[in-house]
């Protein structure tokens, strides 16, 4: 065997352990994109209710008469945002369950 033949054949087997890590590496990586999926599931549930919960509480609570220049308070922004993701989490679950029943 020449050298040509030698590095041929070290090259061909350093390719086939780095496909080999490479494929470890993908599978690893889907796992825990399964778990971290699990976990959101998980979580999707509370988030919904306290997002619902203080969409409720914001509806209780008495309106500011505030000069249309001023910033809108913490509060204010944050209620804003819950609102977005419990409409964003009910589409999403919407969605998925009907993905699910086709």
């Amino acid at each position: 065997m020449n050298e040509l033949e030698s590095t041929k054949r070290l090259l061909v087997a350093e390719s086939e352990l780095n496909r080999v890590h490479l494929m470890h590496e993908w599978q690893t990586m889907a796992d825990e994109a399964h778990a971290v999926a699990n976990q959101l599931k998980a979580a999707g549930p509370i988030a919904s209710a306290v997002a619902s919960l203080v969409a409720c509480l914001s509806s209780v609570r008495p309106p500011k008469s505030t000069p249309a220049a001023q910033k809108p308070s913490l509060f204010q922004t944050m209620l804003k945002g819950a609102e977005l993701i419990s409409s964003l989490w009910s589409a999403f679950r919407s969605r998925h369950h009907a993905g699910k029943n086709e």
